[in-house]
């Protein structure tokens, strides 16, 4: 039975998701959600995801979602013994911490400081914007003499983090600024399988988006 992934192509989640199985080389049946016309708040779509985000993933009748959990699912049933996401529990370890640090501190600090700003149109806020540095300084930190954020290996902790970073490009903060993050940026670029189809086409349709609702 095919893979099911319903998606937007602008999110950096769903990106995040896209890089994954392209680095496994899994084809991924797409079906996408129109949050605008609220298809992810009809009765069939809740029955798959209570909580109604995206990405959502159904894989033979089970439904999966949260991006970090996505993909190290794909990994643990289609990539067993890649080094995506190392069996050797402390390699392990070091990756989920990233995909931790992703998810609860450096991506949502970004969604509170710029996602107010587009879909709400409130004025940028000082605090919120430092608190970003600080995550982004962290992410400087954990890069020091490292080729990738979790080892010397391109891991899922640099999908799921390339794919939030890359998203930073739509707004007015200066990633690029961190040395270590510029240049592991740039790796990632040129050594993630299929980058271009599955995260730089979806980027631009981000930064589309972003143009047009500041616009209003």
């Amino acid at each position: 039975m095919p893979i099911d992934l319903y998606y937007v192509p602008g999110s950096a989640p769903c990106r995040a998701v896209l890089l994954t199985a392209k680095a496994l080389n899994l084809n991924l049946n797409l079906k996408l959600v129109d949050l605008h016309h609220g298809e992810h708040l009809k009765p069939e779509y809740i029955k798959l995801n209570p909580q109604h985000t995206v990405p959502t993933l159904v894989d033979d009748g089970f439904s999966i979602w949260e991006s970090r959990a996505i993909i190290t699912y794909l990994v643990n049933k289609y990539g067993k013994g890649s080094s995506l996401y190392p069996e050797e529990p402390k390699a392990r370890a070091l990756v989920d911490q990233r995909l931790y640090f992703d998810i609860g501190t450096l991506y949502q600090r970004f969604a509170d400081y710029f996602y107010p700003q587009v879909f709400g149109g409130a004025p940028a806020d000082k605090d919120k914007l430092a608190k970003i540095e600080d995550a982004l300084q962290l992410l400087n930190t954990f890069l020091e003499g490292q080729k990738f954020c979790a080892g010397p290996t391109l891991t899922l902790a640099d999908l799921s983090l390339v794919a939030s970073v890359s998203s930073f490009e739509a707004s007015d903060v200066d990633f690029k600024k961190y040395p270590n993050i510029k240049r592991w940026y740039e790796t990632v670029k040129t050594s993630a399988p299929g980058y271009l189809e599955a995260n730089e086409k979806g980027l631009d349709a981000f930064k589309g988006l972003v143009n047009s609702m500041m616009k209003k």
